[in-house]
């Protein structure tokens, strides 16, 4: 008897004591959407979607899981806020202060990010599909690059071609970029800026001693340039390339 009594005291108190953690998050989010002011925040796992945050003071919060979807937050300060794993998609971030955020694995999938900081930001497992306005600074070319033959994959070749103008703009003798973003040209319809992408990669392959990368994009340029012996035939070897063109773009970083 005693023992069952110790043990729902236990319970008790546990739950005495998890009362006002609970009630304090709340107060939180209360002080937040009353009055944009939430700095050191507990809203872990809160939801904004469509919220007016614009201007809001949100610096070092905990917004981790957070659904912040297609919310305004232009011009907030952000800074050293742990939005990890949260639900961005959508959101305007113009003008926001990143600086020092955590954006682990967020979802910024369609977010606006012009004029954002995002200096020393960590966007490790972040997805910017769609996003608009990322800083040169925000990730490495290698991630742009990345960035960039995922939206490829995904039809959108203007998003592609941005994300590798932004890695080249990092590193300009990154010959794979060149090379991408060539062949999203040519999937967009510019055969042209295909044929000048792709020889400027293979002169960096060679260069860098590159024989494997040299040789995809020679062959690229002369399937894009040579017409087809016959009307209505050929095309093979180059929809075969094509098709399996997001795989070898991503083998070209290893």
């Amino acid at each position: 008897m005693k023992s069952q009594i110790a043990a729902t005291a236990a319970l008790l108190a546990t739950i005495s004591l998890a009362v006002p953690a609970i009630a304090e998050d709340v107060q939180h989010l209360r002080q937040l959407l009353a009055t944009k002011q939430c700095p050191q925040c507990n809203l872990s796992g809160a939801g904004f979607a469509l919220a007016d945050l614009s201007g809001a003071n949100l610096s070092g919060a905990d917004l981790s899981r957070a659904n912040l979807s297609r919310a305004n937050l232009s011009g907030a300060n952000l800074a050293g806020a742990n939005l990890s794993g949260a639900s961005l998609f959508g959101v305007n971030l113009a003008g926001a202060n990143l600086t020092g955020a955590n954006l682990t694995g967020a979802d910024l999938r369609e977010s606006y990010l012009v004029n954002a900081s995002m200096v020393s930001a960590n966007v490790n497992g972040a997805n910017f599909q769609a996003a608009v306005g990322i800083p040169n600074y925000a990730a490495t070319a290698e991630e742009f690059y990345t960035w960039g033959v995922v939206e490829g994959q995904k039809g959108d070749q203007g998003g592609a071609i941005a994300h590798f103008n932004q890695a080249l703009a990092l590193k300009p003798q990154f010959a794979a970029a060149y090379f991408a973003r060539g062949v999203a040209r040519y999937q967009a319809g510019d055969r042209q800026g295909a044929v000048l992408d792709s020889q400027r990669a293979a002169e960096i392959f060679t260069v860098q001693g590159n024989m494997q990368g040299y040789q995809t994009a020679q062959l690229f340029i002369k399937e894009i340039t040579t017409p087809p012996k016959q009307p209505g035939s050929g095309g093979g070897n180059l929809m075969n390339f094509l098709g399996g063109i997001g795989s070898l773009l991503l083998q070209m970083l290893l």
